[in-house]
């Protein structure tokens, strides 16, 4: 075995190598991310249903305090009323801050998009290293790996452009957002 053809099978190799290990991890990371995003959304619906929950059960109460303060003194009902707004205010805010839940899932969406974007690369690279001869020599090495750097770069333009989607969320108390 020569020079030459060693470095094929070492080109060879690590190029497999790369492309089943990086696949290999990009999966573990597309699960955590599912898991991330499971656990995410149970969260912020219990935290809703909460924040729903406590708004009823203080328009009860609200309910309850109006009807006493009928005959309360002027000075207490004013301070109680403005106590009131506040509670409103802040669950209303409370309940304002998980619609993030949708730009999160958008962000986590485009994560998952790229690990799969980025595995796809690495299978394009494990298919041009599967087309390396053990015997190749220099100039037909360079035709590979040259071949090979076009797919690579025709894929991540391709991944780019199909992600150059905007995370946006509208109608929000605080205005618009939009991320990227």
């Amino acid at each position: 075995m020569t020079i030459k053809n060693s470095l094929a099978l070492e080109i060879k190799k690590l190029l497999t190598g790369l492309s089943e290990h990086g696949s290999q991890h990009l999966s573990e990371i597309e699960t955590d991310l599912v898991q991330t995003n499971i656990l995410l959304s149970e969260a912020i619906e219990k935290l809703s249903a909460s924040f729903m929950a406590i708004h009823e059960a203080v328009s009860a109460q609200q309910q309850m305090v109006d009807a006493l303060l009928a005959q309360a003194p002027a000075a207490a009902v004013g301070e109680l009323k403005s106590k009131a707004a506040q509670i409103d205010q802040h669950v209303n805010s409370a309940v304002t801050g998980l619609q993030f839940q949708d730009m999160t899932n958008q962000l986590i969406g485009r994560a998952m998009q790229r690990l799969v974007g980025v595995r796809d690369v690495l299978e394009v690279l494990g298919t041009h290293s599967a087309a390396i001869p053990g015997e190749a020599d220099q100039s037909q090495l360079q035709d590979l790996l040259e071949q090979a750097n076009v797919s690579l770069k025709t894929q991540s333009i391709n991944l780019e452009n199909e992600l150059w989607k905007a995370v946006r969320q509208t109608h929000m108390e605080s205005g618009d957002v939009e991320l990227f």
